[in-house]
């Protein structure tokens, strides 16, 4: 991917309506070569939505804070080097937010307020994601973009809780989930209203056909460790909000800088991420995230 002049960039995130059959047109599909990013309303119906939340929110009554209390940053290396978390590739684990616990050890909110995120395999070990993340109309989305033998490689449920919910740094998912081509895709579900206010995704459109700025490996020791690959600062005064209405699916490149900021409101951010690469591209065996053979890797059908 080349870079383009700054007055060849897109100035705006492409926005459409959920195309019924899922597959993007050929409108579609450039506005998404241009900007790295599409924001497509309606994908699926709150209703949807809703019972993701329910199953999301058993799963977590169900789980037992005290058995591992792992907390998730990306503005700190706390994870970098618990098993916890570089273990969960896999199976279904719970990361609290960073400011979750109080001096005690005590939780400061309920314990569905107090999560980061649920990941990183629930799409292939539970059956109420497995459904959700495996649709004709999902398929045929990702086929439309070049993701000729698309497997799912990664699945997370984020809460972005009110009051605590955490900022993302900028980044590219390619650093974390990095193929040889990079085939790394993003689909980003709102389950939840996404505003400025309770902590919505930016992205820097048309940024994307620039150098891939780091590489997260996994060592020879197990820990994790972030090689960067180009000091050059993000443009972020190019940042543009993607506010995204309950039901709306953002696909984005895995070269696309994109952040979120805290949330610092009353309302929950709930939303549900997939990383699809294409089957046919090499996973090094330093990524950061791997699964056991016994899990093999399917696709959105």
């Amino acid at each position: 991917m080349s870079a383009l002049p700054d007055n060849a960039l897109p100035d705006a995130l492409p926005r459409f309506p959920a195309p019924p059959s899922g597959a993007l047109d050929d409108s579609m599909r450039r506005a998404f070569d241009a900007a790295g990013v599409i924001i497509l309303d309606g994908f699926v119906s709150r209703d949807a939505c809703e019972r993701l939340k329910a199953r999301a929110e058993a799963l977590i009554d169900a789980f037992d804070p005290a058995a591992h209390a792992s907390v998730f940053s990306t503005t700190s290396n706390a994870q970098h080097d618990d098993r916890y978390f570089t273990e969960s590739g896999d199976k279904i684990r719970f990361f609290f937010e960073d400011g979750a616990f109080d001096d005690r050890g005590h939780l400061r909110q309920a314990r569905r307020d107090s999560l980061n995120k649920i990941g990183h395999a629930m799409h292939d070990l539970d059956p109420a994601f497995d459904a959700f993340s495996r649709t004709p109309k999902l398929a045929a989305a990702a086929a439309s973009l070049g993701l000729a033998d698309a497997v799912i490689i990664q699945s997370m449920y984020i809460l972005k809780p009110p009051r605590i919910g955490g900022e993302v740094v900028c980044h590219q998912d390619s650093t974390y989930i990095y193929t040889e081509p990079e085939t790394c895709t993003g689909f980003w579900f709102a389950l939840e209203d996404a505003t400025i206010e309770n902590g919505c995704m930016y992205f820097i459109p048309g940024a994307h056909r620039g150098p891939l700025k780091a590489r997260h490996r996994r060592q020879a020791d197990g820990q994790l460790r972030t090689e960067v690959l180009d000091e050059t600062p993000w443009p972020t005064e190019r940042l543009r909000a993607a506010e995204a209405p309950a039901g709306s699916l953002v696909i984005f490149s895995g070269r696309a800088p994109h952040m979120s900021g805290p949330n610092r409101s009353a309302r929950s951010r709930h939303a549900y991420t997939l990383h699809a690469i294409d089957r046919r591209s090499t996973y090094p065996s330093d990524n950061w995230l791997q699964r056991d053979p016994s899990l093999p890797l399917r696709g959105f059908a």
